[in-house]
């Protein structure tokens, strides 16, 4: 009986010491399958471009048919010291500029299956500070809505105003009757919805969004929105086909935006649910995954 409580003893010692060692090692490999996927990572500490990208690090502003690149103005500024790690996106009122970033190499988008995640911190009051009609922060758009679009966005006219993910595939998948976005009942819409999101001009909101399967023949595709590290709901049971010219794909930013943006990141899967709120949690952000 002695050998038995004596041998349960040293295993329980053994398990109190080497857990520690187990979750540390847990924790540097959900870090490195991070930093393995990151594609960009746009921190505004000293500019509109990329501190790292697989592709092109590069910010662009559309001016007319062409893309021209970016440079601080009246309408997209950047300051110092103001984001939630080193300096900050500011956009004082709503304009055109819309700073964006090529897709290749950063967000994959292909005809056969495409996933990635796109991770921001936004700092606003949405009643207080935005303009009249929608506003979309973030937003995925190739050669032609119709062909597709993905945004987040804040409704126009609930107040408090509701903020949505959104994956619009082919137009006559989603809007078959060609209606209005707003004329079409809020559960008929492939969006995720948000009444009361914790945005705030005092403390600074993590934004994450996943795209999964899309295109993809053999698997469902999905989409899912994270506030603050946590799920707010998915887009499932879609049909979610796109046409776009793969060359003419841009991550945009800023639509109708009033407020503070920071720490802009991408990867090149849909990370789960525990990675996102690891992202949620990195203590110097996203420079945390990088050497």
């Amino acid at each position: 009986m002695r050998v038995l409580l004596l041998f349960s003893a040293l295993v329980a010692f053994a398990t109190v010491v080497c857990a520690p060692a187990r979750a540390k090692d847990k924790e540097q490999e959900t870090l490195a399958a991070l930093a393995k996927s990151l594609t960009l990572h746009a921190s505004f500490d000293k500019g509109l471009d990329a501190d790292y990208s697989r592709g092109d690090k590069k910010c662009y502003v559309q001016q007319g048919k062409e893309l021209v690149q970016a440079k601080p103005n009246e309408e997209a500024k950047i300051v110092a010291d103001a984001g939630k790690f080193g300096g900050a996106l500011h956009f004082p009122k709503k304009g055109n500029t819309r700073p964006s970033f090529k897709d290749k190499d950063v967000l994959g988008y292909n005809a056969k299956s495409w996933s990635c995640t796109v991770s921001a911190w936004l700092r606003l009051n949405p009643d207080k500070d935005l303009e009249p009609g929608y506003c979309d922060p973030l937003q995925i758009i190739g050669d032609d809505t119709k062909k597709g679009y993905i945004f987040c966005e804040w409704s126009k006219d609930e107040t408090p105003r509701y903020f949505r993910y959104a994956i619009r595939p082919l137009f006559n998948i989603w809007n078959p009757d060609n209606k209005a976005w707003g004329d079409i009942p809020f559960k008929k819409r492939p969006m995720v919805q948000v009444e009361k999101a914790p945005f705030s001009r005092e403390k600074w909101t993590h934004v994450a969004f996943t795209v999964e399967n899309l295109n993809d023949k053999a698997n469902s595709p999905r989409g899912k929105l994270f506030i603050n590290g946590k799920l707010q709901g998915s887009i499932e049971k879609w049909d979610l086909r796109f046409e776009w010219d793969p060359a003419k794909v841009l991550l945009v930013l800023g639509a109708a935006y009033v407020g503070y943006q920071d720490d802009l990141a991408v990867f090149d899967r849909a990370l789960t649910d525990a990675e996102v709120d690891r992202v949620y949690g990195l203590k110097n952000g996203i420079r945390d995954l990088r050497p």
